[in-house]
C-alpha cells in the first residue's frame, strides 16, 4: 500500500505552524458532529448555553497547545478569545466553567466516545493510505498518576494507579507511582493503531496479546515488533494465531543451555560444531548450508565428512518445532535486524504523547479517566496526519 510521506513528520510541521493557522487546519480533519451530539444535556433544568462541539474541540486542542489542566483550558478559553472562536464556542457568552468542561470529560469518559473517535480516525487513517498497518511495533511507557500515592497493596485493590519499575536505556532502575500506556504503532507512520492503560504493576507482556488481537482484526500485519521484555511464548503464540511473525530479541538472562548441536538462536551447527550458514526458507522450514560450503569457515575436514554433495550437508528446521527460537526471518539475519530496528517508532511516538502533548501530564483520577485522557492524546496525533495530509490536495484544487 502506498503510504503519503507527509504522515511520518506530520505532528511535526503542524507544531511549526502559527497558533492562528493551526488550530484551523488541525479541527479540518474532524467532524466532531456524531459524538457532540451524544454529549447534549437532555435535561430541562438549567441553562445549557454551550455548544458541545465546542467543548469537545476544546478538550482536543488542549493536548495540542500543552493545556494539561481543566483550570488552564478554562482560563485560556476566557483570555484569548481567537482560541475561544476557533474552538466554536460563542464570543457572546462566557466560557465554559471548569465544571462544564470536567463534566463533559466525565461524559466522554462513561460513554465511550474518544475510544469510539480514536478507531475511526484509525480507519481513516487506513482508508488514506496515511497507514499500512503491515509492520507493528508494541512497548509500553511509564505515566505518573494525579492520584495520592500509597502502598502496593493497598493500590492493588483500587484498580487504579499502583507502583511500577523498569530499567532505562542506561541499565538504571526507575520506580515511578501510576499507570503503564501500551501502545501498538505502525511502524511506516509512528501513528497509533491500538492503545491499554494499565496500572504500572502489571507485565508488559500480558498486554501484548490483546493488543496483537485488537490491531489485527481489520488490518493485515505481517510483523509486531517488540523488545526482549515480551520474550514469552504467548507473545508468540498470538501473533502466529492471527498469521503474523513476532520479531522479538531472546532474553537470555534465564536461558538454559540451547538444545544440543544448536545455538542459542536456533542455528544448526555441523559435526565440526560450526554455525550453519542460514540459505533461505522452504515453507515453514529454514534451510542452513554447510559453512564451509558457504565459504564462511576453513574446515580442516572440508564439504566430503558431512555430505558426498558438491552442495554440501543442508539442514531443514521447522519452525513450527520452536515458535519462540525459530523465526522466519532467521534470528540475526540482516533482514531480521532491518525489521527489529523499526521498533524505534514506538519509541518515537511514545515520546511524542508524553513530550510534546499531554500524557504525563495528568489532572484526572481513576484508570477510566486516565484512558479518556490517553485517547485524546492518540487523536491529536492521527487528527494532525489526516490534516497535513489533505493540505497540499487542498492548495493544488
Amino acid at each position: 500500500m502506498y503510504i503519503l510521506q507527509e504522515s511520518l513528520f506530520s505532528f511535526e510541521e503542524l507544531q511549526k505552524l502559527e497558533f492562528k493557522e493551526r488550530l484551523p487546519i488541525f479541527f479540518s480533519a474532524l467532524d466532531l458532529r456524531p459524538y457532540a451530539k451524544e454529549l447534549r444535556s437532555h435535561s430541562p433544568r438549567g441553562a445549557d448555553g454551550h455548544c458541545r462541539q465546542g467543548i469537545l474541540r476544546a478538550l482536543l486542542a488542549a493536548p495540542l497547545e500543552n493545556i494539561d489542566t481543566f483550570t488552564g483550558l478554562h482560563r485560556r478559553l476566557d483570555m484569548d478569545l481567537r482560541f475561544r472562536y476557533q474552538c466554536g464556542l460563542r464570543l457572546d457568552h462566557r466560557a465554559p466553567s471548569i465544571a462544564t468542561l470536567s463534566r463533559v470529560f466525565a461524559e466522554l469518559t462513561s460513554k465511550g466516545l474518544a475510544k469510539r473517535l480514536f478507531e475511526d480516525l484509525v480507519a481513516r487513517c487506513k482508508k488514506e493510505g496515511i497507514i499500512d498497518g503491515s509492520h507493528v511495533a508494541i512497548d509500553s511507557a511509564a505515566i505518573q498518576a494525579y492520584e495520592k500515592k500509597q502502598p502496593k497493596r493497598k493500590s492493588e485493590l483500587t484498580g487504579n494507579a499502583n507502583w511500577g519499575a523498569k530499567f532505562d536505556s542506561f541499565g538504571n532502575k526507575v520506580k515511578w507511582f501510576g499507570y503503564k500506556l501500551h501502545l501498538a504503532v505502525d511502524t511506516a507512520s509512528e501513528l497509533p493503531l491500538a492503545l491499554s492503560v494499565t496500572p504500572a504493576h502489571i507485565n508488559d507482556g500480558d498486554l501484548a496479546p490483546s493488543l496483537m488481537k485488537q490491531v489485527a482484526a481489520d488490518t493485515k500485519v505481517k510483523f509486531f515488533v517488540l523488545d526482549a521484555g515480551y520474550d514469552q511464548l504467548k507473545n508468540y503464540e498470538a501473533a502466529r494465531n492471527v498469521k503474523a511473525q513476532a520479531i522479538i530479541p531472546m532474553n537470555l538472562r534465564n536461558e538454559k543451555e540451547p538444545p544440543v548441536g544448536m545455538t542459542s538462536i536456533g542455528t544448526p551447527c555441523c559435526s565440526m560444531g560450526f554455525a550453519m550458514t542460514y540459505w533461505g526458507t522452504d515453507g515453514d522450514y529454514l534451510k542452513f548450508r554447510c559453512p564451509h560450503a558457504t565459504s564462511k569457515v576453513d574446515c580442516p575436514l572440508g564439504m566430503a565428512a558431512c555430505s558426498s554433495s558438491n552442495y554440501g550437508m543442508v539442514v531443514k528446521v521447522g519452525v513450527k518445532k520452536d515458535i519462540r527460537r525459530y523465526s522466519i526471518p532467521h534470528r540475526d539475519t540482516k533482514r531480521w535486524k532491518e525489521l527489529y530496528n523499526e521498533r524505534t517508532s514506538v519509541e518515537r511516538c511514545n515520546s511524542r504523547m508524553k513530550t510534546y502533548l499531554t500524557a504525563d501530564a495528568m489532572h484526572v483520577w481513576g484508570i477510566e479517566k486516565v484512558i479518556t485522557h490517553q485517547y485524546l492524546n492518540a487523536i491529536v496525533l492521527l487528527a494532525s496526519a489526516l490534516a497535513m495530509a489533505q493540505q497540499p490536495s487542498k492548495a493544488a484544487a
